[in-house]
């Protein structure tokens, strides 16, 4: 086990983090200070330069991006008039929480120590279950690089059209750790889980303690961190109800079960049988496909299967977008100048980044935005003048500006993000892959049992919460429940969880009733929920809404987690000690008493069933983590961090040719077999899987060289027709004409050619190795690596 390299990366960390205190500490005049959002604002500020740099030099970007941060740590920590003196202090405008950072710091370091002994044990970059030949791949191409962006690996001879905005944060850290990239792997992984957590643990402690009425000021009442507490556990450990379910079904009598289970095969796709066989055949990888036809992935499932992948390294920095848009709610509307730089500066940058970490959740930034401003307490029109806003007569139409003023706002930050990221989207967008947004069809949307097992621990608890806040909510809820059945009944099911959590969450917000930004959030999950059951982009990449529903749902479970920890705390704490954004009237108190109970008896039975079912709901999510990682962790291996020790002790016949490959300097182009859906021989039944398999372009994918057509996955960034195109001229670089050969192997710039198990499999007779210019250049296992000379070449 690499020790000494996990207390490098904390010790970076730390020192990342320390210089990211007072930068947090000015935008966040909240509770806490942003001490748990102290290293993703510190990468904010050190990784968008150096990509804007970058595309002129790596190098140069990254002294870049240090001398900003450290830049941007000293003006905003220190005070400048002591400066000119001679002297160094703190600036006494600097207001830091201490007690928060201890706190943050304390739930980084555990996180990222849980992570690293997860990964520890099966730290393999395998290609099967996962896309990680492709972030291994992305990661060295950018430890090979010179310059951004970096050569496709899969493409050779041009720029990677996907997202490497999260890989590239890890290879700037590997940089600045000297780390190899086979360990800044994994040490990338726990680092971004570590970030993750540490952001939900400081968010819903400061909307708990907002909610509470402390102010940026004041120490967080220990509620808010219980709430904080249940923040981290429901993004980092929870998980969704299928592996619960399927163990309380073992609990049912026989025809109770057996009916319960036919109902949840109706819903899932699955066999009778199956379902009630579940917890008894427990395999990690079921619970991230409830839903047919898309996947369901959360936090835990995600860092367990391994990846480093753009949908899980965006998390940390949409949560950081989050509490930005939280603390414009919280700031009044006479500071205005505070309020601009938040939503027109700061949001922006985050923004900036995260188009190139993760394009996915680049929307989801302005939602988010949206709703802080349509729901706080200030005015969307106060943002640009100190006038008095007038106001319609009419509620609805006072409701409307407000809401049109708030998509307008949204829409000018999200201009700005668009314009700091510009580099990549002209480069995403000159892709050949076409994309288009469609309508989905009933018979394609989700099953209530489905949607249940998916959201229903936090839909529960969010309904809960609200209902308890909204007051009078009956008549309300009745004329909800009345839609939402009509749209079941035309096979929207989704209206049922989602709508009353939308209604009762405006009327909540907008009405004075004791909510706070946590109900932000619940209205902001609900909505995405709800978009990816009417529309879904159509790509490449899956059939249908697959990878629409992939990416929203991790970003709702990370935004509803964060939600959940305040509102599972509220529900502790009861209603009576809670202010709302406003001052609480008479009526309110009055409300909240009578749904407190009035008696000290019925005070003592809602405890005992609020407590109880925290306790159901906790336990619940925790299910499926028993069952992981208690697998995860049996017979584990002796423990290491490096990412490829796998391939010498499994694939012993072409690690020593990998390895002699990865010891070329800069990216010369390769030729192998392309990454095609099969592989075959003659005609037989002699063949493997290409994608997600060993066979599909190891040599690539494990050393960043960059290979002329590499796995199909590239269909999904450039097209059929691009992608196809090369898999002939490699092919007819294998087995074609000489003189075809030799003029493709001009026109692609191949250097070497790479002759193992994966070719012979998908060629009878390698021809190209009988050229004249085509010599061995390394040879031993089952691989025979040759050197092209394009000057002995034969004309073609």
């Amino acid at each position: 086990m690499e020790y000494a390299l996990v207390l490098r990366w904390l010790l970076l960390f730390a020192l990342v983090g320390a210089a990211g205190v007072p930068i947090a500490a000015r935008l966040f005049s909240v509770s806490g200070r942003g001490a748990g959002f102290t290293v993703p604002v510190a990468l904010v500020v050190l990784t968008l330069p150096a990509y804007w740099v970058g595309h002129l030099s790596l190098t140069a970007g990254l002294v870049v991006g240090t001398l900003t941060l450290v830049g941007a740590a000293l003006l905003t920590g220190l005070d400048r008039d002591a400066l000119r003196d001679g002297s160094v202090r703190a600036s006494p405008s600097l207001r830091l929480d201490r007690r928060a950072l201890a706190e943050s710091a304390v739930v980084f370091v555990v996180a990222f120590s849980f992570l690293v002994a997860v990964r520890a044990v099966d730290p393999a970059v395998h290609a099967l279950g996962g896309e990680k030949f492709l972030d291994f791949g992305l990661l060295k191409s950018l430890s090979r690089t010179t310059a951004l962006p970096p050569e496709d690996m899969w493409f050779a001879n041009e720029p990677v059209r996907y997202y490497y905005g999260g890989h590239l944060v890890t290879a700037l850290l590997a940089r600045l750790s000297f780390t190899p990239p086979r360990f800044a792997y994994n040490l990338g992984l726990a680092g971004f889980y570590a970030m993750l957590v540490t952001a939900a643990y400081d968010l819903a402690a400061s909307v708990a303690a907002a909610r509470r009425g402390a102010d940026a000021d004041r120490p967080r009442p220990s509620s808010a961190r219980l709430a904080g507490a249940f923040g981290a556990f429901f993004v980092g450990v929870a998980a969704n109800l299928h592996t619960a379910a399927d163990v309380a079904l073992g609990l049912l009598p026989t025809g109770l079960g057996t009916a319960v289970a036919t109902w949840i095969a109706d819903g899932t796709g699955a066999e009778p049988d199956e379902v009630l066989s579940g917890s008894s055949n427990f395999f990690y990888f079921d619970a991230s496909r409830v839903i047919p036809g898309t996947i369901n992935e959360f936090p835990l499932f995600a860092w367990l299967n391994g990846d480093l992948h753009a949908h899980m390294m965006g998390l940390p920095f949409l949560l950081l977008a989050a509490g930005l848009a939280f603390a414009y709610y919280e700031t009044p509307a006479e500071a205005r100048t505070r309020r601009r730089l938040l939503v027109f500066g700061a949001i922006p940058v985050v923004a900036g980044l995260q188009s190139v970490v993760d394009t996915w959740s680049f929307p989801t930034l302005f939602g988010v935005l949206f709703l802080a401003v349509a729901f706080a307490p200030a005015h969307p029109l106060t943002l640009f003048s100190e006038r008095t806003v007038q106001s319609f007569e009419s509620r609805l139409r006072r409701e409307g500006l407000r809401l049109a003023s708030a998509l307008g706002v949204a829409v000018l930050a999200g201009v700005v993000g668009v314009v700091l990221s510009a580099p990549f989207v002209v480069l995403a967008s000159g892709g050949g892959s076409s994309r288009s947004l469609e309508i989905l069809a009933a018979a394609e949307r989700s099953s209530l049992v489905g949607l249940l097992l998916v959201h229903g621990g936090f839909v529960l608890a969010f309904g809960t919460y609200l209902f308890g806040r909204v007051g009078r909510a009956i008549p309300v809820l009745v004329g909800v429940a009345a839609v939402a059945l009509v749209a079941s009944a035309i096979g929207l099911p989704v209206l049922l969880l989602t709508l009353p959590l939308l209604v009762l969450g405006f009327v909540a917000l907008r009405f004075g009733r004791p909510v706070g930004f946590e109900t932000v959030l619940v209205v902001g999950g609900a909505g995405l929920v709800t978009m990816v059951e009417l529309v879904y982009l159509t790509e490449q990449a899956g059939p249908l809404r697959m990878n629409t529903v992939f990416k929203f749902y991790i970003q709702v479970w990370a935004l509803w987690g964060v939600a959940a920890g305040a509102v599972v705390a509220g529900l502790l704490r009861g209603r009576t000690a809670e202010t709302g954004a406003g001052t609480r009237t008479e009526t309110t108190r009055r409300e909240a008493v009578a749904t407190d109970g009035g008696g000290i008896g019925v005070g003592v039975a809602r405890r005992v069933l609020v407590v109880g079912f925290v306790l159901l709901l906790v336990v619940s999510t925790s299910t499926y983590g028993a069952f992981a990682l208690g697998n995860h962790f049996e017979n584990a291996p002796e423990a290491t961090l490096d990412a490829t020790a796998f391939v010498e002790s499994q694939h012993p016949e072409e690690a020593p040719a990998i390895d002699w490959l990865d010891a070329r300097e800069g990216q010369p182009t390769l030729l192998s077999a392309p990454g095609t859906t099969w592989h075959s021989r003659g005609g037989t039944d002699e063949r493997e899987r290409g994608m997600y398999a060993w066979t599909s372009n190891p040599a690539a994918s494990m050393t960043g060289v960059p290979t002329v057509a590499g796995w199909q996955h590239e269909v999904g960034y450039r097209g059929t027709d691009a992608y196809y195109s090369r898999v002939r001229d490699v092919d007819t670089m294998f087995l074609g004409q000489p003189e075809e050969q030799a003029r493709l192997l001009r026109q692609y710039d191949v250097e070497y050619v790479w002759v193992g198990p994966s070719e012979r499999l998908r060629y009878d007779d390698v021809t190209v190795t009988d050229l004249q210019g085509v010599e061995v250049a390394y040879e031993q296992g089952s691989v025979t690596v040759y050197r092209v000379d394009h000057e002995e070449l034969p004309a073609g």
